[in-house]
């Protein structure tokens, strides 16, 4: 379980292929307090902690994972946001985030405001998945609120911290991002789909 708060980056060090899986080699500076069999969020993918070495930990992507993920597009250098698993009895400062990836999205907006950036997405919505005004909505592992919901666009504003610390300052038109939609209403969604 994660909150969608940021802690830090990591960096793609390596990236080895086997079979139908990706083993992805991350040096962070979180790598020393990590343990092997940890549970953390990479741009929101859920990965545990298979091997470490000095500064760089291993990681290891499913099948599954990666034709649901941005995973299969990272390069050597290709930085990511980190956060570990959230501690039971701390703040829950952003909401909850299960690491779990529904789908991706493209960004289809940027428009700076004077002093929050809006960043505008598009969606398959063929996929059931939904946003709504005031809504949680995670993009690559990064909680935010949902300022503007379309039937497969939305949109979010970034103040200059989150830009500064997230993906976020790197992202253009056409930056393909990881989406995990609030768990509440993929439940909602779901039961009004049996109804049907």
């Amino acid at each position: 379980m994660f909150t969608g708060i940021i802690e830090t980056f990591g960096v793609v060090k390596d990236i080895v292929r086997e079979n139908e899986n990706i083993h992805l080699f991350i040096d962070s500076k979180i790598t020393s307090e990590l343990k092997i069999d940890q549970s953390v969020a990479h741009n929101g993918i859920c990965l545990t902690v298979v091997a470490i070495e000095d500064s760089v930990y291993k990681v290891t992507a499913i099948k599954e994972t990666i034709e649901k993920t941005t995973i299969g597009n990272w390069q050597v250098g290709s930085l990511v946001n980190l956060e570990r698993a959230m501690l039971m009895g701390a703040r829950l400062d952003g909401h909850i985030v299960q690491g779990h990836v529904d789908q991706t999205a493209k960004c289809i907006g940027i428009e700076d405001a004077n002093g929050s950036i809006y960043f505008t997405f598009e969606y398959d919505f063929s996929k059931n998945n939904i946003t709504i005004e005031k809504g949680s909505i995670t993009i690559d592992g990064t909680s935010l609120t949902v300022v503007n919901s379309g039937k497969n666009t939305f949109s979010v504003a970034i103040i200059p911290y989150t830009l500064e610390n997230t993906l976020f300052k790197t992202y253009e038109m056409g930056t393909e991002v990881n989406l995990e939609f609030d768990v509440v209403g993929k439940y909602v969604s779901k039961l009004l789909s049996l109804k049907q």
